[in-house]
């Protein structure tokens, strides 16, 4: 896929999920936990000059680094409703 981003939503700490300009969603899963991308107002990508975003793409928040180890096409994100349904399930599941 080409680099240029359209939009971009955090999975957490865990990954990334990333339009292009065509409006085609991709979701970049990270090699560690990358702390500040759910709270970030704007990210960057490292491609090392390739030009395009891929598995090998390192993607820059806040001064962190957070390589990617996958990037792959995907659904859109969830819709925020969707997440807080999701929670609230993992949530009831935990205390039984």
């Amino acid at each position: 896929s080409d680099s240029t981003i359209r939009n971009w939503r955090a999975d957490g700490e865990n990954g990334i999920w990333i339009q292009d300009r065509s409006k085609n969603w991709y979701y970049g899963t990270f090699a560690t936990r990358c702390r500040d991308v759910d709270f970030a107002q704007a990210i960057g990508v490292d491609t090392r000059g390739a030009g395009r975003l891929d598995r090998f793409a390192t993607i820059l928040v806040r001064g962190e680094r957070c390589p990617l180890i996958s990037f792959v096409s995907s659904a859109p994100p969830p819709t925020k409703a969707e997440l807080k349904a999701k929670r609230e399930v993992e949530k009831a599941a935990k205390s039984n």
